[in-house]
């Protein structure tokens, strides 16, 4: 049984259908999914505010599972493994961009749930290439998110060049934020958080941020790094003012 959008925009666009089970192409896995969680892309595509690829289409990109199957020439995991499916699902491997560690710029790049069916079924195939090991510490439901809001904003965190112990300012804080404010304070880096929402502003500071405080509010610091995950562009400038000098801001919109 599987969950698949039959046409771009309808007041149900989503329906349940029997699919074949699919076989692994040349150096892909098949996974029996576990878990797959729900995210804005998805609802995007099933929304049809993301043009259609392909339809029928089964959406979902956030997918945990145990791999099952392996196409020809695909070694890297064993049937048992447990692993993850994330939006990116291939590129090309050639182009400049790929070939310079920007392969989210790949224009032959494929999607799970947007171009080829994702993890809103019981089975769901991936490049090897592009699956995530999932480490024993994960469960299985705890795991999906990392596969699209963790990569967002281990990535932007990595861009923004923040050091361990640095100042780090956050605007906006969603779900890409959240985890980013985990992995900063877990290399002891101190967090300002900026963002409209007071329930979000009370979880940051549950989650170890320094200050929180709300869409006006001026930070009580200079800081090393900002990122911007909010959708707003007014806030850019007040990021660059809220910089040290030498700093760096970053805007996962812009990488």
């Amino acid at each position: 049984m599987v969950v698949s959008i039959q046409r771009p925009i309808a007041d149900a666009p989503l329906e349940a259908t029997e699919l074949v089970v699919p076989d692994p192409g040349p150096g892909e896995v098949r996974v029996r999914v576990r878990a797959c969680a729900t995210c804005r892309t998805d609802l995007h595509v099933i929304e049809g505010d993301l043009p259609p690829r392909r339809l029928p289409i089964v959406p979902g990109h956030q997918v945990v599972g145990v791999v099952d199957a392996a196409g020809s020439g695909a070694t890297r995991f064993r049937p048992g493994d447990r692993v993850g499916i994330a939006w990116l699902r291939s590129t090309c491997g050639r182009c400049r961009f790929c070939a310079t560690g920007r392969e989210n710029l790949c224009a032959d790049s494929t999607y799970t749930g947007w171009t080829h069916d994702g993890g809103y079924a019981q089975y769901c195939c991936v490049p090897e290439a592009f699956a995530y090991a999932i480490p024993a510490s994960f469960d299985d439901a705890g795991a999906t998110p990392l596969l699209c809001a963790g990569i967002i904003g281990y990535r932007a965190l990595r861009r923004s060049q923040a050091a361990r112990g640095a100042r780090l300012a956050i605007y906006g804080f969603g779900s890409s934020a959240h985890i980013t404010l985990q992995v900063a304070r877990h290399w002891g880096c101190t967090v300002y958080v900026v963002t409209r929402d007071a329930a979000h502003r009370r979880l940051a500071l549950e989650l170890g941020a320094e200050w929180a405080g709300g869409a006006d509010s001026e930070l009580p610091v200079a800081v090393d790094s900002a990122i911007v995950f909010a959708p707003a562009g007014e806030l850019v400038p007040r990021a660059l003012q809220a910089v040290d000098k030498g700093a760096r801001w970053r805007s996962p919109a812009s990488t």
